[in-house]
């Protein structure tokens, strides 16, 4: 699935100036299938990049286009279906009920298409040195250890674009390869394509596109 940004400028950005390179304000196509960096400082626009793509906020102007159909039409069934199977996110909140364990967390999701196993999501856990959290409730969680599940429980479903917004700023570089490693891999597997906003940093990984804000 191919997403265009054609002229999308956000209301709250309107005042700002933004740069010839900016995805603000310009016309931008997301290629399926790219791993992609999104570079910028903050207050550039990040968050609501994310939640514009995900079609949870509509006060910009210009055209946000999923394989050429403006999201402005779609319905609340069709909205439903994205979110079930085209695109997944990582919020920069995470989004994590906090007083349900990780356990739960994860199978909230997991159960909406069945992906993975109980077992397949424990050893996404170990790899990411968090397995023995199963039982723990997310709210007691340290916030890279929330980061963590917040990504396991993103990659716990079908999609074309897995959308992360400073999904490592929290962890340390290790913990932060390992989660490239799996959504890598992941996404791979889908023939899919991600977005990492980033403050700069590409955490030694070669993306095939970076765009600014």
């Amino acid at each position: 699935m191919n997403i265009t940004l054609a002229n999308i400028m956000p209301q709250p950005l309107a005042s700002i100036q933004h740069g010839s390179e900016s995805i603000w304000g310009n016309n931008v196509e997301l290629k399926s299938g790219n791993r992609i960096m999104l570079n910028a400082s903050s207050g550039k626009g990040k968050s609501t990049f994310t939640t514009t793509i995900f079609g949870l906020r509509r006060d910009y102007s210009g055209e946000l286009l999923y394989d050429g159909q403006d999201i402005s039409k779609l319905t609340p069934s069709d909205w439903t279906e994205i979110r079930k199977s085209k695109i997944s996110v990582v919020f920069q909140d995470l989004q994590l009920f906090p007083k349900l364990s990780v356990r739960e967390n994860l199978l909230l999701k997991n159960r909406l298409t069945d992906t993975y196993t109980e077992t397949e999501l424990k050893a996404f856990l170990e790899k990411l040195e968090i397995d023995n959290k199963w039982e723990q409730q997310c709210g007691l969680l340290s916030m890279g250890q929330q980061q963590r599940v917040a990504i396991i429980r993103a990659m716990a479903q079908p999609y074309a674009w897995l959308i992360m917004d400073e999904p490592f700023s929290h962890l340390d570089v290790e913990n932060a390869n390992r989660c490239l490693e799996i959504i890598h891999q992941r996404t791979i597997e889908q023939e899919a394509g991600f977005v990492l906003t980033s403050l700069g940093s590409d955490h030694g990984y070669s993306f095939d596109q970076e765009l600014k804000l």
